[in-house]
């Protein structure tokens, strides 16, 4: 098998010096995702510095090392590890044939970006490749890319932010021939004087397209007409996606399910029906995103259908899945991952559609939304309306922030609110019965993962 990287391979894209020879299977900053075989890189943090792991990582199988400090185990050294590992991925990146595909959007991006991979896998497989979990910032990016095999037809990469300026950094390394925004929405406002500048950071995605690609932007968005311009200036082509018929790709029909969606779309000259293994309208609306993606990729859009009719079990964005209460079982729907306005409403409303079998309830359990900044009162308050649409039979919420939310919400619903989810954990395990269906939603940092966890049969055993 031709190794991910040999040792002289490192040092020459790096420009360190070489310590002893290896080869490396794999790339990783995390010690313990060390497996046997890979690169440790010790990155330097603001908590911590990866040199101190060198041991555990060896411990554990790292073919060799990318440092700073000298080492007694075989390394590369270099001045600046983070520079060092955004040149392995530039090298990465330029000796591989992948087409590449960049995605952000304030939701939706790690369920496109899974959607887009598996799509372009049925069409090509074992020749793509992809971020994992949600490395998508300033050190998942390099990290992601250096992981990119050699003999990659496609790459897909998911692309975050949090502040101006730093898509720009991101899109400049991946420099994809496909970029894609999903939405724009009020995420991480805190750091931002309004939407349409988080539309403007969105749109720097658009700067790192290579000559001739392809711009894809979502026609029904609000800020639709501050990202075209962008588009425009960086990309040889330019695709819209959503209901609308004027755009693009866009939905000729559409249903929505409990457990499903189902579409018929328009891609160019061509029609698609499909189903979608995930529920909702927003749903619906990432299909058309992976649709217009595929076809700008040259894939083959019947495979992204049968891809997108296989889309389940996304790890706290959607997974849906069984768990053991007294006198039966009841259905949690996980989207314990992240939260902002636009995401919740959009999950409550699939709540609201789901009919509980067997006299259960629909309940919901929800946490603060994080980095709102001075609007986050009236964002957390303005879900009131979603909530009494879903119609509850109870309602958790989780986080100080959630206090304006609480006070918004009828006196008629039945409403708990708890600091944290330590103290929602007990509330719930009383209040989960038999056929009932439980939406889980709040901001990562809240824990309402962990009480996913905890809910999981063989953990209640």
């Amino acid at each position: 098998m031709t190794p991910l990287w040999t040792a002289a391979e490192i040092a020459a894209a790096t420009g360190g010096e070489l310590h002893g020879e290896f080869t490396a299977s794999g790339v990783a900053f995390d010690s313990r995702e060390i497996i046997g075989g890979e690169l440790f890189v010790a990155m330097p943090g603001e908590v911590t510095d990866g040199h101190r792991f060198v041991p555990q990582a060896v411990a554990r199988g790292a073919a060799g090392l990318l440092v700073s400090e000298a080492a007694d185990y075989p390394h590369v050294r270099v001045a600046d590890v983070p520079a060092a590992l955004a040149a392995l991925a530039a090298a990465a990146r330029d000796r591989a044939p992948a087409l590449r595909i960049g995605v952000t959007g304030s939701v939706g991006k790690t369920g496109v970006k899974e959607a887009i991979r598996q799509a372009l896998g049925r069409f090509a497989p074992g020749a793509v490749h992809w971020s994992v979990k949600s490395y998508n910032n300033h050190t998942g990016v390099p990290l992601s890319l250096a992981r990119m095999p050699r003999e990659t037809r496609f790459g897909v990469f998911e692309m975050g932010m949090n502040h101006a300026g730093e898509l720009t950094a991101l899109s400049a390394l991946v420099r994809p021939q496909v970029a894609l925004v999903t939405w724009v929405a009020s995420a991480h406002r805190e750091f931002f004087d309004s939407e349409a500048a988080i539309a403007d950071a969105k749109a720097e995605i658009f700067t790192g397209l290579l000559p001739g690609g392809t711009a894809i932007v979502p026609y029904d968005n609000i800020h639709r007409d501050r990202l075209l311009p962008v588009a425009r200036a960086h990309a040889g082509r330019v695709v819209t996606f959503g209901f609308d018929a004027a755009a693009d790709v866009h939905a000729e029909a559409f249903a929505l399910h409990a457990d499903h969606s189902e579409l018929t779309a328009r891609v160019g000259a061509h029609r698609l029906t499909c189903r979608i293994g995930m529920a909702g309208r927003h749903w619906v609306s990432n299909a058309l995103a992976v649709l217009a993606a595929v076809e700008a990729a040259g894939g083959d859009l019947a495979q992204a259908g049968l891809a997108l009719a296989e889309l389940a079990d996304l790890p706290g964005r959607g997974a849906r899945g069984g768990v053991a209460v007294a006198g039966g079982a009841a259905t949690v729907i996980d989207e314990s991952y992240n939260a902002n306005p636009a995401s919740m409403a959009a999950s409550l409303a699939v709540l609201a559609e789901i009919a509980p079998a067997g006299g259960g309830r629909r309940l919901a359990l929800l946490g603060a939304m994080k980095e709102l900044g001075t609007l986050s009162d009236e964002f957390h308050a303005d879900l009131a309306p979603h909530i009494v649409a879903a119609a509850p039979g109870a309602i958790i919420l989780v986080g100080n922030e959630m206090k304006p939310l609480a006070a918004a919400l009828p006196a008629r619903l039945d409403v708990r609110h708890v600091a944290d989810a330590d103290a929602a954990w007990p509330l719930l395990d009383a209040l989960l019965g038999p056929d009932d269906v439980l939406l889980v939603k709040g901001s990562n940092s809240i824990g309402l993962g962990g009480i996913v966890a905890r809910l999981r049969p063989e953990d209640r055993a």
